[in-house]
């Protein structure tokens, strides 16, 4: 399982890549609560790179405050690729920055289905290239307990950050 200690050095890693890059980062979170900007925030000198973030649970709020469309979400469900998307590329136009992450899942004990067993987590990076928004999209399901779940959907969000071409 994804330590304290570990996740504080993926963020810390995350960090010094988007400082490196002269970028902002912004979340928007569903069922990780939260967790990724509290592990961004316990990096010392996080407000160089990272603006802020929005913990969006219900639909209602991923339509608000992110521009999740309601089609998005009658169609493909809260838990999809496409509402991800909708959501990390919400986070950059609404709250600025160069570079979102965005998570939506399944961290249980309940709520699954057979096509989107508990532990299904979609993540969304966007960040602003010179034609537009560019997207990455990436779907795990993890096992474990919630906190199992919502620790490796942190980890795989912040590792992914470090990574990037931005």
């Amino acid at each position: 399982m994804n330590t304290d200690s570990e996740l504080q050095t993926l963020a810390t890693r995350a960090g010094a890549h988007l400082l490196d890059a002269e970028r902002r980062l912004v979340t928007a979170e569903s069922c990780s609560g939260g967790w990724i900007g509290k592990a961004l925030t316990d990096v010392p000198g996080s407000s160089q790179w990272y603006l802020g973030g929005v913990i969006a649970y219900s639909n209602t709020l991923k339509q608000t405050l992110l521009g999740v469309l309601p089609s998005t979400l009658a169609a493909h469900g809260a838990v999809s690729e496409a509402t991800v998307r909708e959501m990390a590329i919400g986070a950059l136009e609404t709250f600025g920055g160069h570079i979102s992450v965005a998570v939506t899942g399944i961290a249980g004990p309940d709520g699954g289905q057979a096509d989107k067993p508990v532990g299904t987590v979609w993540f969304a990076w966007a960040w602003h290239q010179d034609d537009g928004i560019e997207t990455r999209t990436a779907m795990e399901v993890f096992a474990g307990d919630r906190e199992a779940v919502r620790r490796q959907t942190v980890a795989r969000a912040l590792s992914e950050l470090s990574s990037l071409d931005i």
